[in-house]
């Protein structure tokens, strides 16, 4: 008997689901997966996964206002040795629906830092893990030692201080000589672990103009901050158009600052050019965390030298030669503080290491992590 089409049709639907479910298979380390973990106050953050579940876990940190999945392109090369975890801190990326809710932002994402740390070393069932951050994210990394690194293990972030913006941001660090960091290894991406400068520390960010600069921010928040605190808008495009090229020119020139090389430079004014029709109807998502971020960083004084020499997590500082918001010098300073610590320097690349010099960033990133 002659075999029919219809006779084919059983074999051929299982043929298609095993090679549909092989090419499942093969694909998942490349597909990106979203969880949503619950921090300590209920609010559920974004968390971008990538990588096979079952490899070594790595958490990589996004600077201010930007987007956890910019970390992609450098990851996908890895993914078949790592499950890399991208949060997105509240009011940015993912997470730009629910903006930070207090005034020191940046204890709030180290408080969330340590609910995710530990929502991932109980799915790998790990004490510890590594974690790259650059900037902001970084910022928040030195906020996570001077909290968490030698707190008793059993502490909890509901019994952090969030309403205390006067603080200096030392009253979480002991004096224990054992290191409870659930961070194994630290990268550090261009960033100092204070932002003001002090009468013995001039390795704040942006260095000598530091106080010009805070002058320009200032004027920003005064035209900005009175239209969400006391009329209520939300929407960007409801600012009057004055206010909004206010805001975006600072944002531009702001990513300038950041950009140590030409083409880096070139690209972003051509990707933030904004004419007068455009920025009309321009939706801004991210501009009331930015707001209220750049406000926090005028008023309180993010200073967390002190846990540097009871840092016992080995940190590899990754400089930008040409950084212009913060001094090399002084990055290299506190290299010599912490017990345990290396420098890797770029010396062509600004602050923004990954746009600046992104194959030696892939490289320093790959080789961080293979060391391990």
């Amino acid at each position: 008997m002659r075999p029919t089409v219809k006779s084919f049709k059983p074999l051929l639907s299982h043929t298609l689901t095993a090679t549909k479910d092989k090419a499942s298979t093969l694909l998942q380390p490349y597909t990106p997966r979203l969880q949503q973990v619950v921090s300590y106050d209920g609010v559920s953050i974004p968390v971008t996964v990538i990588g096979r579940p079952e490899a070594e876990p790595v958490v990589l940190l996004h600077a201010f206002g930007m987007d956890a999945r910019q970390f992609l392109p450098f990851v996908l090369p890895l993914l078949g040795q790592y499950c890399f975890y991208l949060p997105h801190f509240r009011g940015f990326g993912l997470a730009a629906n629910t903006p930070s809710s207090e005034f020191n932002f940046i204890e709030q994402y180290a408080d969330d830092l340590e609910v995710i740390l530990t929502h991932i070393c109980t799915e790998h069932q790990v004490e510890s893990v590594d974690v790259a951050a650059i900037s902001m994210g970084a910022l928040v990394v030195w906020a996570h030692f001077n909290r968490y690194a030698h707190s008793d293990p059993q502490s909890t972030p509901a019994s952090s201080n969030h309403g205390n913006s006067s603080a200096n941001n030392h009253s979480s660090t002991t004096n224990s000589s054992k290191n409870h960091s659930k961070i194994k290894r630290y990268l550090n991406i261009d960033q100092s672990p204070i932002v003001h400068n002090q009468p013995d520390w001039q390795g704040g960010v942006f260095g000598e103009k530091q106080a010009q600069i805070f002058e320009q921010f200032s004027e920003v928040l005064q035209a900005t901050l009175p239209y969400f605190q006391h009329q209520n808008i939300t929407d960007f495009s409801h600012l009057p158009f004055a206010v909004k090229r206010q805001i975006t020119q600072v944002e531009t020139a702001f990513s300038l600052m950041s950009a140590g090389r030409l083409p880096s430079q070139l690209f972003i004014k051509s990707s933030s050019y904004l004419p007068d029709y455009k920025l009309a109807v321009y939706q801004h998502p991210t501009w009331q965390q930015k707001l209220k971020g750049l406000n926090a960083y005028l008023e309180l004084p993010y200073d967390y030298r002190e846990a540097l020499t009871h840092t016992q997590t080995p940190v590899t500082m990754l400089i930008g030669a040409q950084s212009q918001l913060y001094d090399p010098t002084w990055q290299r300073q506190v290299a010599d503080i912490l017990p345990n610590a290396d420098v890797i320097e770029i010396a062509e690349s600004g602050h923004a290491i990954p746009l600046d010099a992104p194959i030696q960033f892939a490289q320093v990133l790959k080789r961080f992590l293979h060391a391990s």
